[in-house]
């Protein structure tokens, strides 16, 4: 019997529904078509770089750091390679590997320091590292490892899939201090340092790279001496083991720089200061070569290298030491610090005094030991004065009072507008960071300084003029501005631009020379110039620095000078108090007639500053001496140089005049031949 079904209900919707399964089916089937094509396609490059990414590492290849030599080829910075335990501070996998938890490394380090000698400071200093380096893909808990210790740790190798021995190239200085504030050093990049590479667009350059240039040369010449980062292609697996080499793009060296500096010529000027504080430049007036740069006291670059511990850092910073009693050994005098110049300021004083034809050379002045200006009197070096003098003898015996006289006759305007042009109160731009500008006094200076202190209304007193023809007042130069101003006026009024840069070398042996610059030619008369340098060539013959030099097999040409540093107040000079000595200077240049440009014949200018010293003539000019004995002659000392002379021995004009011989009879037939004379007023 045949039996039929009642009609179903939902017969009816069995359409609808096969159809939108259908569409689902489509839509479904499109969707994964488009993402098929996205992930094929569309963004294969994107998926495919992913993908590369994790299976390959790009390990970037430090180049080798350029070595720095001084002008005969002594290495003065170098290269070195350490063994080092270092551990892996991120985790691989992804495309930006994530960092190590903290405590997984603390738990790491405990179970290393089982068999390897880790303290607490190289726990400090991998925490450190690893918090500024966070580019990094790796920290070193230890340095300087044993045969012994990389042993024990080979032994023990399987239980540290994170921990490997490496081998770093790390920077020495086989001199020590010497020099130091001149080659500078390499510290650790922090995080200031790669905020600064990636302003500049170099960060790339730096990867891999743990170490920058901090100070000296190191900083100036940092990007010839890095060089050009390198990278491997290497296979990993999933866990960031190397499977194989996929390829090799090599570092490019940095380059080595080649100073002008003469080493041992840098010995025998830091020698000479002893234990005494202050700043030499010496430097070659024909093409600006520095050939000296000292600073004292100094410190040792290799203390930084690797992060200067908390110690050492204090004893540097001198924690603890009343600020009145600190030697400063990280500050570099030469360039950073500005003094008065005391009576070295005379020579272009008396340049200004002819140029704006204020004095003649042969024209006098009555000097009875002081000068009375706007009811104010202001003393002169020698008790009772130094009678008539003119611009020869001013110099030669170094009298206040004619430069006293000239200041007001020139008036501040004339003066801040003549001295530039020898450097003063302007940066050498010398290839070194950290250079000061000084201070040339004018009104308009004044006017800017004193604003920032509240007093927008402090005009230019006429007698404000009369202590800056001394060099004292508002001046203050740094030695490498006093060094070039008299190498200018040794090259007959040719400013060079100076420099410690002489050449770079690529690991070729191609040279790149950094040759000389002209800067200026001073608007001076040659013959006014001729003038200076003969009475410059006396003082140390007849006058202030007859001392230093006597028994010379050379002529050489200088002036001293001694810079107030407390104002007396009409109280008596007391030098027992080390710190409230005068600054003592000397400025010189030898032979007196330089070779040219083109002769092997060695000249050398120089600026000799010795903290709270006391008289220019009796502890500046005998480094001086040292100095240029050892350039011309090779000739080094055989003992220190000469102590403070007493002041009964040496007036503040520098001379003494005891040990001088006769003085010459100046150009008008007038002899001269000044008796030993107290201290007065400050130069």
């Amino acid at each position: 019997m045949i039996s039929f079904r009642e009609p179903d209900d939902n017969s009816g919707l069995f359409i609808p529904r096969l159809l939108i399964a259908v569409i689902a089916v489509l839509v479904g089937g499109i969707a994964l078509v488009a993402k098929l094509y996205a992930l094929q396609i569309r963004d294969y490059d994107k998926y495919h770089t992913a993908a590369e990414d994790n299976r390959i590492k790009l390990v970037p290849v430090v180049p080798r750091r350029g070595e720095i030599r001084d002008r005969n080829g002594v290495v003065l910075a170098t290269n070195s390679y350490d063994y080092t335990l270092e551990i892996t501070t991120t985790i691989p996998g992804g495309v930006r590997p994530k960092a190590r938890p903290r405590t997984e490394l603390d738990n790491t380090i405990y179970e290393l320091a089982k068999f390897i000698a880790i303290d607490k400071k190289d726990r400090e200093r991998f925490h450190k590292f690893r918090a500024e380096n966070a580019r990094l893909t790796s920290a070193p808990i230890r340095g300087a490892l044993t045969d012994e210790e990389i042993a024990r740790f080979v032994g023990q190798r399987y239980r540290f899939s994170d921990v490997d021995v490496k081998m770093r190239m790390t920077r020495s200085y086989p001199f020590g201090q010497l020099a130091s504030h001149l080659v500078g050093y390499i510290n650790r990049i922090n995080k200031d340092d790669a905020e600064s590479l990636e302003l500049r667009g170099d960060a790339d350059n730096y990867l891999g790279t743990e170490h920058i240039g901090k100070e000296g040369v190191e900083a100036q010449y940092e990007t010839a001496l890095h060089g050009v980062t390198g990278e491997d292609r290497v296979e990993i697996t999933a866990g960031g083991n190397p499977v194989r080499l996929l390829g090799h793009s090599p570092a490019t060296p940095g380059q080595d720089i080649v100073l002008s500096i003469d080493i041992e010529l840098q010995k025998v000027a830091e020698a000479a200061f002893g234990e005494r504080r202050g700043a030499m430049v010496a430097v070659d007036p024909r093409n600006g070569e520095v050939l000296a740069l000292v600073s004292v006291p100094t410190f040792d670059p290799n203390l930084f290298v690797d992060g200067i511990t908390s110690e050492n850092w204090a004893r540097l910073r001198e924690t603890g030491v009343p600020r009145a009693e600190q030697n400063k050994p990280l500050l570099n005098r030469a360039l950073f610090s500005a003094y008065p110049p005391g009576s070295t300021f005379k020579p272009f004083m008396a340049l200004a005094g002819l140029t704006h034809e204020k004095r003649k050379w042969t024209q006098k002045i009555s000097d009875p030991g002081f000068f009375w200006f706007g009811g104010h009197q202001f003393m002169d070096d020698k008790k009772g004065g130094h009678g008539g003098v003119d611009m020869y003898k001013s110099l030669v015996v170094s009298c206040n009072t004619y430069y006293y006289m000239l200041a007001a006759d020139l008036q501040i305007d004339r003066i801040s507008s003549f001295m530039p042009q020898f450097g003063f109160g302007e940066r050498s731009n010398i290839d070194l960071p950290g250079e000061a500008t000084g201070v040339l006094p004018s009104q308009a200076w004044k006017r800017k300084r004193f604003a920032k202190a509240g007093r927008e209304h402090q005009k230019w007193y006429p007698g404000e003029t009369i202590s800056i023809g001394i060099g004292q007042g508002y001046n203050a130069y740094t030695p490498i501005q006093m060094a070039q101003a008299m190498a200018t006026l040794a090259n007959n009024g040719r400013r060079m631009q100076l420099h410690v840069g002489q050449k770079a070398v690529d690991s070729d042996d191609n040279v790149t020379e950094f040759p000389p610059e002209l800067v200026k030619e001073i608007d001076v008369k040659p013959e006014y110039i001729d003038l200076v340098r003969q009475a410059l060539g006396d003082v140390t013959r007849f006058g202030t620095g007859t001392r230093a030099f006597a028994g010379a097999t050379y002529h050489a040409a200088g002036k001293t000078g001694t810079a107030q540093v407390y104002s007396l107040k009409g109280g008596k000079y007391d030098k027992s108090n080390e710190r409230m000595r005068d600054h003592s200077w000397f400025i010189a240049y030898a032979p007196t007639e330089l070779p040219n440009v083109l002769s092997d014949q060695p000249g050398i200018a120089l600026a000799v500053l010795v903290e709270n010293g006391g008289f220019g003539a009796a502890s500046a000019a005998p480094i001086a001496r040292q100095v240029i004995d050892y350039w011309l002659l090779h000739k080094r000392a055989n003992e220190p140089a000469l102590e403070d002379a007493d002041a009964s021995d040496v007036d503040n004009g520098d001379a003494a005049h005891n040990h001088a011989a006769p003085l010459p009879q100046a150009q008008d037939g007038t002899p001269g031949n000044p008796a030993p004379t107290p201290r007065g007023a400050a130069e």
